[in-house]
């Protein structure tokens, strides 16, 4: 396997990388500009040796442009600068275009990387004391995935019937070893790792601070709404380019790529059919 370190750095709102023009593959000699909006990381990386090559094929030139954040993004998308971005699940999507009024639009998921119980002082989840202080995201949606990673680790406990997307510390019926839950902004929790006896990072904020998802001590089993999606305007849903990103991110090459470069990232399930 290829290993590789994602680290981000802060990236300025310019930051622009313009990935070769080339001719159509039809042979007019004509390419198609377009833009990719993400954030730096292993997403843009994902656009960059996993997608825009497919999309070059059909004669495409592609801009990637990365931001620092996971509000402008949608937003450029929105308003025409970007065609399509790749940075967000659909939980966010959903719960941003609703608070923003933006009609915007799930193309299709792609593998992601998941969130993992990472720790400095132990090596595995069976030699965790009771009463251990462990970091979780401080969001709704990431704190739920945690939760739920925690109870399919067997650590805790919930009451019956409850929304898995929207779990929280008030649903645990039983927590095994008394856990307690330090919750901060998920992009902290990487150095957590090594502050707390375990914290609990998101997969692009592990890859992004250098962690191997590898070493986790757990890998949440992530929900479909957790994947990422290439997200595109609505009206153009039905449109050429949507039908384009479609049918490289479903060819065997891109899953070629993915098993190689992108080894512990959860494939959605349309991928494992």
């Amino acid at each position: 396997m290829k290993k590789r370190v994602w680290v981000t750095g802060v990236v300025g709102l310019g930051t622009v990388l313009t990935l070769g023009a080339c001719g159509s593959s039809e042979g007019d000699g004509d390419s198609q500009e377009i833009s990719f909006g993400a954030t730096a990381g292993p997403y843009s990386d994902m656009l960059t040796e996993a997608i825009i090559p497919g999309l070059e094929e059909k004669g495409y030139s592609v801009t990637v442009n990365e931001y620092q954040d996971y509000i402008i993004p949608n937003r450029e998308l929105a308003s025409g600068t970007d065609d399509a971005n790749l940075f967000q699940h659909q939980v966010y999507l959903d719960n941003f275009s609703n608070e923003n009024n933006l009609d915007l639009t799930s193309l299709i998921s792609v593998p992601t990387a998941p969130m993992g119980i990472y720790s400095d002082e132990y090596a595995t989840l069976d030699e965790v004391e009771e009463g251990v202080e462990i970091a979780i995201p401080n969001d709704p949606t990431n704190g739920a995935r945690a939760f739920l990673m925690l109870e399919e680790a067997g650590l805790i406990s919930f009451d019956d019937g409850i929304d898995p997307l929207t779990v929280s510390v008030h649903d645990i019926s039983e927590n095994k070893l008394n856990l307690q839950f330090v919750e901060l902004e998920a992009a902290q929790l990487p150095r957590e790792a090594g502050q707390k006896p375990l914290a609990a990072v998101p997969g692009n904020f592990a890859l992004s601070a250098g962690l191997d998802l590898a070493t986790a001590l757990e890998l949440e089993n992530m929900l479909d709404q957790y994947r990422n999606v290439v997200a595109v305007r609505a009206e153009d849903e039905e449109g050429e380019l949507a039908k384009d990103i479609k049918e490289v991110v479903e060819s065997e090459e891109f899953e070629s790529i993915i098993d190689t470069d992108f080894e512990w990232f959860g494939k959605p399930s349309w991928m494992e059919e």
